[in-house]
């Protein structure tokens, strides 16, 4: 089983977790002026990074809280964590 490190109680087991989808999605400023096929883009297109990628989580059973992971999507090893007004050493996270 994986194990994530939430940023507020340390690491757990994946089974806490909700995986939350790709991190840095923007929602478009102007959503009644978007076409159908603009819609769609914004909510069903994304990204299908091999290798590093960032991630958001959901502590669903415990914090409650959501948070960023960098996680490789080849080895499905996580790098790092951090809430989401973090950033890490690397840059940002």
């Amino acid at each position: 089983m994986l194990q994530i490190t939430c940023p507020w109680c340390g690491p757990r087991d994946q089974s806490e977790f909700a995986y939350a989808g790709e991190a840095d999605i923007v929602r478009p400023a102007e959503p009644s002026k978007l076409t159908d096929a603009e819609w769609a883009q914004y909510l069903f297109m994304r990204r299908n990074t091999q290798g590093d990628f960032r991630e958001q989580w959901y502590h669903i059973h415990g914090c409650q809280q959501f948070f960023i992971a960098l996680r490789n999507t080849t080895t499905n090893h996580i790098e790092m964590t951090c809430r989401m007004d973090e950033t890490y050493a690397g840059g940002e996270a």
